[in-house]
């Protein structure tokens, strides 16, 4: 399908036949999602998915997590008509944090970080991610948001795979994502059936 394209039939999760599969080898993620961002009317369908569960929910804030997570949450984030926060890599901002420690997808130690003077007591925050697959980064921004004493209203992602850290957000917040039921065993096994089209 071409990136740009709009097809009539818009049916929900569409626009996930736009991701990329990984070229790269085993270093890199298992696909790139982006490339659904390139075509407007995906990325506006996307967002209005991930918002669906959460259209009677008050929702303060927006925190969209680095890097990725920075696109999609921005794009969730003016839907709503509300701030955004940026939950960073750690060693990126130039004020007071709160940190936390965490392993990521690839097994890799490392930090993310929150500024201290936004978060707070009543704040209500949908947490955005593009991908959740061990869940170990999304549940590092979870415990950043609750220690600084602010509400996790939910979680948003392209998809939630059903590791065991998945499965956790699943069963502990509210969530959403755009992986539709019949397309959920090809996101858990690593291949989905629409990168044959990028082989043709």
């Amino acid at each position: 399908m071409d990136v740009l394209a709009i097809p009539a039939d818009r049916h929900k999760g569409w626009y996930l036949s736009l991701m990329a599969p990984n070229t790269k080898g085993s270093t890199f993620a298992w696909l790139d999602p982006s490339r659904l961002y390139c075509n407007s009317q995906a990325l506006a369908d996307c967002v209005k998915d991930l918002l669906s569960p959460f259209h009677n929910d008050t929702i303060d804030l927006v925190a969209g997590i680095d890097a990725m997570g920075f696109i999609l949450g921005v794009s969730v984030a003016t839907t709503l008509g509300k701030g955004f926060l940026a939950v960073r890599k750690a060693g990126h901002l130039c004020v007071a944090t709160q940190n936390q420690n965490y392993t990521d997808y690839t097994g890799r130690e490392k930090t993310l970080e929150v500024r201290l003077d936004v978060l707070k007591p009543g704040v209500r925050v949908l947490l955005v991610d593009q991908w959740i697959e061990t869940g170990g980064t999304m549940k590092a921004a979870i415990q950043l948001v609750e220690r600084l004493g602010a509400t996790v209203v939910g979680v948003a992602a392209v998809a939630i795979e059903n590791t065991e850290g998945g499965k956790w957000i699943k069963k502990n917040y509210k969530f959403s994502h755009c992986i539709p039921e019949e397309l959920q065993s090809q996101i858990d096994r690593k291949y989905l059936d629409s990168f044959k089209s990028f082989n043709s």
